[in-house]
């Protein structure tokens, strides 16, 4: 495993970030948005959610069973939802956590000079990553199409420092160096510098069902 960018114990055994792998049901069909500069409820809300629905949020000790931790959370509230949305903020970065999948204005989230990012991945092992500056999509990344020694350098700086940052997983079915499935959430969560639910556990969070 070649991950510069993440510290030890950072990560799980498919190469997914652990705060997102603890996030996420047993078979997830997720994504995560990251914008700088922009407060967790402004985020929620630019994605669509309403706010008289938004809730304060503790994450639980343990990961829960048969479901994501924001729709453990959320408990009743999410009886009439597909969709259970958390956010907060890590310096400059705010990350939404989506539990289906179901949230997709990037290009929203940058608007007004901001950058924002947004890695999904699905119950097929389809992978991707969608980057947006001031209200535009710059990159869209295929995970089945990227070669990571030549697509890096046509990247954004800050992207890019993110891909090298989030490196390489060495499977059976992989080339040496070839992308895995997971290199796109370990990208956008070097983009915002998240790692580890600790660094959640530090920060007012919210909730909300969505959809």
């Amino acid at each position: 495993m070649t991950t510069p960018g993440f510290p030890p114990n950072t990560l799980d055994d498919e190469g997914f970030p652990l705060w997102i792998s603890g996030l996420e049901d047993d078979d997830p069909n997720h994504c995560v948005h990251v914008v700088k500069g922009l407060e967790p409820a402004e985020a929620l809300e630019v994605l669509g959610a309403k706010p008289r629905l938004f809730q304060a949020c503790e994450l639980p000790d343990h990961k829960p069973e048969r479901m994501s931790a924001p729709r453990a959370a959320l408990g009743d509230a999410m009886r009439d939802s597909s969709t259970a949305l958390l956010a907060g903020r890590i310096g400059e970065w705010t990350f939404v956590y989506d539990d289906f999948g179901a949230t997709e204005d990037v290009a929203a989230l940058s608007a007004d000079g901001r950058i924002a990012a947004m890695s999904y991945f699905s119950i097929n092992a389809d992978a991707s990553l969608m980057y947006c500056a001031d209200g535009e999509e710059i990159l869209w990344v295929n995970v089945d199409d990227l070669v990571l020694e030549t697509d890096l350098a046509d990247m954004p700086a800050d992207l890019r420092a993110a891909f090298e940052a989030a490196g390489t997983v060495a499977f059976d079915y992989l080339d040496p160096g070839e992308a895995d499935f997971a290199v796109c959430m370990r990208a956008v969560s070097a983009l915002a510098g998240i790692y580890t639910l600790d660094d959640l556990r530090r920060i007012p969070l919210l909730v909300t069902p969505f959809g």
